[in-house]
């Protein structure tokens, strides 16, 4: 995986906090975010496979999305968790850049997933008799694979370009994962090449689909506006208003960490915007989807049921 010689085989990870009490506290809190994280998403996957009332290009995306959070959480907590009860907080050099690669495509594909599902809101809105016509299961999965292949690509440059510095004086990673950033900071190189590298494909992959998603949101409230009656108008925003909270969580706390000037990131500060983008927001998702959504709350209705009566 290495072509030049290291001195550095593993490295130090920080973590939110150097406090024993607080670290037990933190890893009970997160246990609790990662299960609950774990069990919304695997129900979203499971109902939007099952139920034929969620056999819609909507709920298509919402089950990729869902997937995506169950690794994209994996990739990060499992250790984050082992790290609060270790004295040793080490990952080998392998390991963070397996970490660092992983968490790059699912944040990258998340991004590109988010822009597809405000398309299909788009279509349903604007173009509502040609909805089934426009949003085809062969557009769908176009859509979907070119998400999940920008993500991968998108990371593929990112971990290259970072595995090809040398690291050889400090280990320490003043984070809770291997994120770029935080691991450029110990190369023993120049690394404007990489950081230059972020900010593009940080304009490409994050900023890109974020303006189209508020251009398509433009087009999507002209058309709300259009509506004569007022209870039509509040049933084609409930539709969208599950995607709008999903939007502004994820891509708030994205934007402040990766379109900052350098000069201008604190330490603490990157963490709780991470651990809210990567952690909180995929355990929130599947909330927001079922406590704002009928068609998913009649889906675990109907499951329930079911179970029910195969018990009896």
């Amino acid at each position: 995986m290495r072509q030049n010689m290291f001195a550095v085989e593993e490295f130090i990870l920080l973590g939110l906090t150097s406090n024993r009490d607080i670290q037990i506290l933190l890893f009970v809190v997160f246990l609790s975010v990662y299960v609950i994280s774990l069990i919304g998403n695997i129900i979203i996957v499971i109902l939007s496979s099952i139920s034929s009332r969620l056999h819609t290009p909507m709920y298509y995306f919402l089950r990729n999305l869902s997937f995506l959070d169950i690794w994209y959480t994996t990739s990060i907590v499992p250790k984050m968790l082992m790290n609060f009860l270790s004295v040793k907080k080490t990952i080998s050099f392998d390991g963070c850049a397996t970490q660092m690669f992983i968490h790059l495509s699912l944040g990258g594909t998340e991004c590109y997933l988010l822009l597809s599902m405000a398309y299909d809101r788009y279509v349903a809105i604007c173009a509502p008799l040609h909805y089934t016509t426009i949003m085809h299961p062969t557009l769908c999965l176009q859509m979907a694979t070119g998400s999940w292949v920008g993500g991968i690509v998108n990371s593929i440059v990112h971990t290259v370009l970072a595995l090809q510095l040398p690291f050889c004086g400090p280990n320490v990673i003043n984070h809770f994962f291997c994120e770029v950033p935080s691991v450029l900071e110990l190369a023993c190189a120049d690394t404007s090449v990489n950081k230059t590298v972020i900010f593009f494909f940080a304009m490409l992959v994050v900023m890109g689909p974020f303006f189209l998603i508020l251009i398509t949101y433009g087009y999507i409230i002209s058309s709300i506006l259009k509506i004569q009656t007022s209870v039509g108008r509040r049933k084609a925003f409930s539709t969208c208003a599950s995607h709008i909270i999903v939007v502004s969580l994820f891509y708030g706390t994205i934007i402040f960490m990766y379109m900052r000037p350098g000069s201008t990131h604190v330490a603490n500060q990157d963490k709780m915007a991470t651990l809210f983008y990567s952690v909180v927001t995929p355990m929130l998702n599947p909330l927001i989807y079922t406590l704002r959504n009928k068609d998913v709350k009649g889906a675990l209705v109907d499951l329930t049921k079911k179970k029910v009566r195969s018990d009896k």
